[in-house]
């Protein structure tokens, strides 16, 4: 019995791999569609590619999947960008962002998947959020003043992270998720990056105006939901209204 376990939890854990390095495949993909094929230029597809390194994503399958998203070569990209909106568990608000080449086949997945929350209409919840840039780094120094870094970067506000937040922010390095506008992304990002600090995350995203009063139960529930989403292939990103 313990080996056949040993066996299916090896499965899970390589299954799990397959999918992130194909979310990451993916994520490259569609930032050097938004942003071309230059990292020096486009900075989601500089973390992007950051983060496919350490995933030991192969250099062929890198530039493969950049060329396709850039529209260079026979293989271009016919990936289309839906976004769902709807509520978890605990009329939790959330916002689903999903990348698709088939959207009859994905529209009935995730159907599916929100029969334990409710699924929306476009707009039905959008202005709970605030539709800003985030750019996250780490930095091997604690800085002295986060809210000056933030100043001098061009972000309108900052939070510090840890290692548990984020974990691509690694243990003993000082960690920020920066507030942008949304055409201000990559100047913060390439002066994050000219001041020693790592950027693992540069996009837009979504930050939640409230946040709902949670009990446990009904957060183990909303924890499941939300793991749920973001193990189907075709979701990139979740947004919800949960600290």
């Amino acid at each position: 019995m313990g080996r056949q376990w040993l066996h299916a939890k090896r499965a899970i854990v390589n299954q799990r791999k397959g999918q992130t390095v194909g979310k990451l495949v993916k994520e490259i993909t569609v930032a050097a569609k938004l942003g071309g094929p230059d990292p020096a230029a486009n900075a989601r597809l500089f973390a992007a590619l950051e983060k496919a390194r350490k995933a030991s994503v192969t250099r062929d399958v890198i530039e493969r999947a950049i060329k396709k998203g850039a529209g260079i070569g026979d293989d271009k990209m016919v990936l289309e960008h839906v976004v769902f909106e709807g509520y978890a568990p605990g009329k939790v608000p959330v916002i689903v962002e999903v990348y698709t080449d088939n959207h009859q086949r994905t529209a009935p997945e995730l159907r599916l998947l929100f029969r334990h929350g409710i699924l929306g209409q476009a707009g039905s919840n959008k202005f709970l959020f605030d539709h800003v840039g985030l750019v996250e780094a780490h930095h091997p120094d604690a800085p002295a003043d986060l809210e000056a870094v933030a100043i001098e970067a061009g972000a309108n506000d900052f939070e510090a992270l840890t290692h548990a937040d984020n974990d691509d922010i690694p243990e003993g390095r000082s960690g920020a998720r920066f507030v942008t506008d949304r055409t201000a992304v990559h100047v913060v990002s390439t002066w994050l990056a000219q001041h020693g600090w790592s950027v693992v995350t540069s996009e837009l995203g979504y930050i939640a105006k409230t946040f709902p009063e949670l009990d446990d139960p009904t957060r183990e529930k909303l924890g499941e939901f939300l793991q749920a989403l973001e193990d189907h292939d075709d979701v990139q990103r979740v947004w919800a209204a949960v600290k």
